[in-house]
């Protein structure tokens, strides 16, 4: 589907999907647990739907809007059958999540997947499955790994995703002894462990947690079910503050402002971006452009804000803005430092990638009048439409159903808040 948006503000209330990242992770706890868990606030996006999906596979039941999920029978895997190929879509989460789940379940798992998911980085497992004598095996697009996780010390990266250290988080506490995960580097994108071991503490699990480099998890542990809410997604209303960021009225509501969501950090970055008087209306003028200032912002801990917050700073004049420490964009569902350069540059922006880090320096409106690709990837598409508030010419946005990973009704939601986009198929 291609999308064309016209250029206009848009004004508005406005309430975020719920927060895929912890819907993962209270859909997987839930459907761990000792009986039937009610979850409400459950949006289905593409992601969450794979994650019902392989939890359906490794035997827990779960309906089909994903509100009603009762655990799984956790049997010895030495005697259960091997779950059939588990379809995680394009969802990064789901694939890492559920392959030690999977093992401490079933001793077994066979992964398939999407777009450039079997493409990401399942190197930090697989030293660890090296060391665990447990064996992996790829054909074609189907990931296979076999053999039986124990307890002891998993020693592993957490500079390259949190994802790593969430699976194995999940997993331990089944295991009949206990276990320690040491991490080898400084931990990044710490706020989304936190959300994991929220979720683990809500179902009764307990991990202990130095807050440097140690977990301890005691073994043999219970999921206790749980009726639960899914709460505000700060990752999606990145998009909406950035868009407040350029003038819109919007507001921003059904957020919790004592998330554990690292996301929460968009309200900083605005802050930082948008706290001084700049010149936004009536263009970047010479003394504007004299007196420019230069923010830095580090993205370690919140890698999926910088879409968002690359739009609101190439439209914030008078600004240069940095942001620094962002390498794993290569490896999301594009090389999110290269297609938001693309993107941005396209539409009249002036971005400079570097292999970390994004220099932008801002104006005041971009020219657009152009037609640009989402990529296939969900943030692209939505920074794109973000940025096209404060062009001067119609922008077209193609690929744009990409947006149904994460946020379905995020072009309904535009349009409702005054936004002109005209919709049409691609042709085949």
């Amino acid at each position: 589907m291609n999308v064309t948006i016209t250029p206009k503000k848009l004004a508005g209330a406005i309430t975020p999907p719920p927060s895929k990242s912890q819907a993962h992770r209270l859909i997987i706890a839930a459907a761990l647990s000792d009986g039937f868990c009610h979850l409400s606030n459950v949006s289905l996006s593409e992601d969450i739907q794979a994650t019902l999906r392989c939890m359906r596979t490794l035997d827990a039941d779960a309906s089909a809007d994903g509100t009603v999920i009762r655990g799984a029978d956790l049997v010895d895997g030495h005697e259960d059958p091997a779950p059939t190929v588990m379809d995680c879509g394009e969802s990064g989460s789901t694939l890492r999540f559920l392959i030690p789940v999977a093992l401490a379940l079933k001793g077994k798992g066979s992964f398939t997947g999407h777009g450039r998911l079997m493409e990401r980085p399942q190197e930090p497992y697989f030293e660890l499955f090296r060391e665990k004598g447990i064996t992996w095996s790829r054909e074609g697009s189907v990931l296979t790994v076999e053999g039986h996780l124990t307890p002891g010390i998993y020693a592993i990266r957490g500079d390259v995703s949190s994802q790593f250290i969430t699976g194995l988080l999940y997993a331990l506490p089944l295991l009949d002894g206990d276990s320690e995960i040491h991490l080898t580097t400084e931990l990044e994108s710490r706020g989304y462990v936190d959300m994991t071991l929220d979720a683990l503490e809500r179902f009764g699990v307990e991990v202990e947690y130095d807050g440097a480099r140690t977990f301890r998890v005691k073994g043999n542990q219970i999921y206790r079910h749980q009726d639960l809410t899914i709460e505000g997604d700060w990752s999606n209303a990145a998009f909406w503050f950035a868009a407040a960021g350029m003038g819109c009225e919007l507001d921003i509501q059904g957020l919790n402002p004592l998330s554990c969501q690292g996301d929460m950090r968009i309200a900083a970055h605005y802050a930082a971006l948008c706290g001084e008087e700049l010149v936004r209306e009536a263009g970047e003028t010479p003394a504007a452009r004299e007196g420019r200032r230069t923010v830095e912002l580090d993205m370690s801990q919140c890698p999926d804000l910088v879409p968002p917050v690359a739009a609101l700073a190439a439209l914030t004049p008078g600004c240069d803005t940095h942001l620094v420490n962002a390498a794993r964009l290569r490896i999301k569902e594009s090389d999110r430092l290269a297609t938001v350069t693309e993107v941005l540059n396209a539409l009249g922006a002036q971005v400079e990638e570097y292999p970390d880090s994004l220099i932008i320096h801002g104006r005041a409106s971009l020219a657009g009048g152009v037609t640009v690709s989402g990529h296939n990837d969900h943030r692209i598409a939505m920074m794109a439409a973000i940025a096209a508030i404060r062009c001067e010419a119609p922008v077209t946005i193609t690929g744009a159903e990409c947006v149904k990973k994460s946020y379905p009704n995020f072009w309904e939601e535009y349009a409702r808040l005054g936004g002109a986009i005209r919709r049409e198929e691609e042709a085949v």
